[in-house]
């Protein structure tokens, strides 16, 4: 298995998201020399990757033997089973405390927890090592896996369902038994060609494109109307979907169903996993996701309660729960989403395979090599943007989206990224790092306006002189430290963006020449863990390096300078005219006769020093910390 590296193999990687135990709470990558993953599933907490090469790597929480490798202790990276080496791994399914893998000669076996029977094995014994299921013979050609709760499926690729496991509210189909250690058949009368564990109900569909669900009926998760509910615990067919079913996939709570032209989704929704909005919470009725009915999906995936999607341009959509960051989209918040949200950490990349569990998610993506300057991506619904556009995958990276749709205070940013940044954009980290937003900004950002460095700078008396006289008017009005305004400008308003954070805000002092006043222009302030170093934004590391390089131009004799410009050094303040000067102490006398102007320049002066380093330690953060933790 091949170590972390800054870029990603064009063969691709494996991105996990969430609470994995590979990386905790941190987006991070692995991939494999000279092999690549065709099929990944997620347990609980736990995960399992199949290789072209049919091998079988787990990791992950291990208390119930679930991994397969011979104990209980918790794996933190992909390791190979090598007790199915010699046999061709196929395919796996990871429920929550239990693992099926079926091999390509038809063999299934099955490891972990066994309290309700989901192993198959005729017992409720839990293994810590993978155990042949007797039941299956190479007669049995297996399709499909699926794992819920404490359930267990197989599907063959002639149209057979077999399930068994924990049947406490019909879970698996059977009427009046409660649980059952082997395998039976599910019939209908009809071949099924699809099937979904989810964690107390279950659904399948048919050849003909119907959809049948069964299980536990709270919530409205199986999509049923309220006079067949009393059947709940056989297979029904649900009502509402006027195309063929292709798909479909079990949460927690919820059930979302995948046709030729829409993605239908009901049951439970308060974490925005049915991806409808802010204001369903729960419906019992198949309902289409209106966001993404102009996007191709190709693939529908349910964690307890979260869901993604993949397009048929390998692009991703997620929605639903984000605690522990698991939807992908680098939110240091976790904010739950509740409509489909594109994930544009992803854009350079094709999305071929995505698993979704209980507390994380994995996504196998490769690198866009052969991306074309017209490919267009219709309808991308991202949570910055506040309405669909069609834009060109080029235009998306360039800023030029961003410059019809952010705030003023984005767009800035935008036009004064470098071009290393701007080619990095979309990109996601390597493992030790962290996944920012490459679209989006936190809205606590510090603001490209000014470097507090320079300002400090700029407050600093001459080394070989005295400090010039300061004008009376300037020190007017006392600078309390922490204080807020009231009067903003609509320039201060808009450079905040978004944010109505007043209370995490503070100030930031610029020289007005021509009213000779101080002017304090609110800024968010900076908690202690909110950028790392290498997160620091680039202007402000630009304006640092000219300012000590001597690039900075000096402003004339008798040249005005703005109210927001901070471009204004030593030499303007000593350029002074001998006819300002006389005038300058000709006022100084009638406000202070007695003449202690300069001791009260000198104390002022020192304040605004204060001021100035305590403003520069507002923006300052630790190093090594991110946006994540």
């Amino acid at each position: 298995m091949g170590e972390p590296e800054e870029m990603v193999p064009d063969s691709g990687a494996v991105f996990t998201f969430g609470k994995t135990k590979f990386a905790e709470n941190i987006p991070s990558k692995f991939w494999f020399k000279n092999d690549i993953p065709v099929y990944l599933s997620c347990g609980d907490e736990h995960t399992a990757v199949i290789t072209g090469n049919n091998k079988l790597f787990m990791f992950g929480s291990n208390n119930w033997g679930q991994l397969g490798l011979g104990s209980k202790s918790t794996v933190n990276k992909p390791t190979c089973v090598k007790a199915l080496k010699l046999e061709k791994v196929k395919f796996a399914a990871c429920g929550r405390n239990h693992t099926l893998v079926s091999t390509e000669g038809g063999k299934v076996y099955a490891a972990g927890g066994n309290t309700e029977g989901q192993l198959g094995l005729g017992d409720t014994e839990e293994r810590n090592t993978f155990h042949l299921i007797s039941f299956f013979t190479s007669q049995h050609k297996i399709k499909q896996l699926s794992a819920g709760f404490n359930t267990s499926a197989a599907l063959t690729e002639d149209g057979k369902l077999f399930m068994w496991g924990d049947n406490s509210e019909g879970q698996i189909g059977l009427q009046n038994i409660a649980s059952i250690c082997v395998p039976h058949q599910v019939t209908i009368g009809k071949p099924i060609s699809w099937i979904s564990c989810g964690y107390y109900h279950s659904a399948f569909v048919t050849t003909e494109g119907e959809l049948y669900t069964f299980g536990e009926p709270e919530c409205g998760k199986l999509g049923l109307p309220e006079k067949l509910l009393v059947n709940h615990r056989v297979p029904q067919l649900v009502p509402g979907i006027p195309q063929k079913v292709i798909q479909v996939a079990c949460g927690g709570g919820h059930t979302v169903a995948l046709t030729e032209n829409a993605v239908y989704s009901f049951g439970l929704g308060q974490f925005g996993q049915l991806g409808l909005g802010t204001f369903i919470l729960e419906i019992a009725e198949p309902k289409a996701i209106e966001n993404i009915k102009d996007q191709k999906i190709s693939y529908v995936c349910c964690g307890e309660n979260h869901t993604a999607l993949i397009t048929d341009l390998g692009l991703m959509y997620t929605f639903g729960d984000d605690r522990h960051g698991k939807l992908g989209l680098g939110l240091e918040s976790f904010a739950n989403q509740f409509v489909p949200t594109f994930c544009s950490n992803f854009l350079k990349f094709i999305v071929q395979l995505v698993a979704c569990g209980g507390c994380h998610m994995l996504v196998f993506a490769s690198p866009r090599l052969d991306v074309a300057e017209g490919v267009e991506l219709v309808e991308i619904n991202d949570r910055c943007l506040p309405s669909a556009t069609s834009v060109p995958i080029s235009d998306l990276t360039s800023g030029n989206v961003l410059q019809r749709s952010l705030s003023a205070r984005v767009r800035r940013r935008e036009r004064e990224k470098s071009p290393d940044s701007i080619q990095m954009a979309g990109t996601l980290p390597p493992i030790a790092g962290t996944l920012v937003p490459t679209v989006c900004f936190p809205p606590r950002s510090v603001p490209f306006s000014m470097s507090t460095t320079n300002l400090l700078e700029k407050m600093m008396p001459d080394k070989e002189g005295p400090m010039p006289p300061m004008e009376p008017d300037y020190f007017q009005q006392k600078i309390t430290k922490g204080k807020e305004t009231d009067n903003f400008s609509a320039e201060d308003t808009e450079s905040l963006g978004e944010t109505t954070d007043v209370l995490n805000m503070t100030h930031m002092m610029s020289l007005n020449s021509n009213e000779k006043s101080l002017k304090l222009s609110p800024i968010q302030k900076q908690k202690d863990h909110e950028f790392s170093e290498d997160d620091e934004p680039e202007v402000v590391h630009e304006e640092i390096k000219e300012y000590l390089e001597g690039k900075k131009k000096t402003t004339g004799d008798n040249k005005s300078v703005p109210a927001d410009d901070h471009s204004e050094t030593d030499n303007s303040v000593k350029t002074d005219t001998k006819a300002n000067r006389e005038e300058r102490a000709i006022h100084e006398y009638s406000e202070n006769p007695k003449g202690n102007m300069h001791d009260r320049a000198k104390s002022s002066s020192s304040e605004i020093l204060e001021d100035s380093k305590s403003t520069k330690k507002s923006k300052k953060c630790p190093q090594g910390s991110h946006p994540l933790q």
